[in-house]
């Protein structure tokens, strides 16, 4: 039988996304990312879906892109992973256990609450391959994480862990080890106490506001994207990853 992807469980008024590719640390490609926008589809259009919690398994949240993929992995209504450019209007939490890395950081980036257990890491590894966040991670660090921290996280690759995150406070809840998804259902509960269209026109109003700068934050990542594709670094990057072995740079 072929794999269950990702899996969408309805509770009460809240749909639990959950990616379920452990085996390619829940890379993204073509197939999961048509399965992740099927499932936030239902959340977008079901009326009686009032928040929603993206999570992965206890080993890892998702380490974003599937290179072998070759970036196919946009969906119409929400973009890269079905879920990056999404127009949403109800609450969506990451429940972070392990690492949420690259395009995976990404993904808690577009989400809008962030639970997570002592387990978790959240990074921006692109420039250990000679390439960068294309996700929304250039911008949306930034907005929500201290400028300096956002730059470190860009500019050395290595991840931060679930302390320092919360700290800064890009995490809203930390849990106990696999506790993620419990408390991240304790969160989405006490959203639901409250009338969902309220919860709704206040999320649009402040995610509108928080997002208006977000064409610019496109452009500037496509131009920086742009610097880099044909450079030999890039390519040399991408290919030591696969090939499993240090990267030889050459600023070329």
């Amino acid at each position: 039988m072929p794999q269950t992807l990702v899996d969408a469980e309805q509770r009460d008024h809240v749909l639990v996304v959950s990616m379920r590719r452990e085996q390619k640390r829940n890379a993204v490609d073509r197939a999961m990312a048509d399965a992740l926008d099927e499932a936030f589809n239902r959340l977008d259009d079901d009326p009686n879906l009032w928040v929603g919690i993206l999570t992965g398994t206890l080993a890892i949240f998702s380490a974003g892109s599937d290179l072998t993929a070759g970036g196919d992995y946009v969906t119409e209504r929400g973009g890269e992973y079905g879920l990056i450019r999404r127009e949403r209007r109800k609450p969506l939490i990451a429940a972070v256990e392990g690492p949420a890395l690259g395009g995976g950081m990404e993904m808690v980036l577009a989400c809008d609450l962030v639970v997570a257990s002592t387990t978790a890491s959240f990074g921006l590894p692109e420039v250990a391959i000679g390439a960068l966040p294309s996700s929304g991670g250039l911008f949306r660090g930034p907005q929500v994480l201290p400028l300096n921290l956002a730059r470190e996280l860009v500019l050395t690759g290595e991840p931060i862990d679930v302390d320092r995150a919360h700290a800064a406070g890009f995490v809203n809840v930390v849990a106990a080890p696999s506790e993620a998804l419990s408390a991240a259902l304790e969160l989405a509960a006490r959203i639901c106490k409250n009338a969902p269209l309220s919860v709704q026109s206040c999320l649009r109003a402040i995610n509108e506001a928080a997002r208006r700068f977000d064409a610019e934050g496109w452009a500037a990542t496509t131009e920086a994207g742009r610097s880099l594709v044909d450079t030999a670094d890039m390519q040399e990057g991408i290919r030591a990853f696969l090939e499993k072995r240090p990267p030889r740079w050459t600023g070329r």
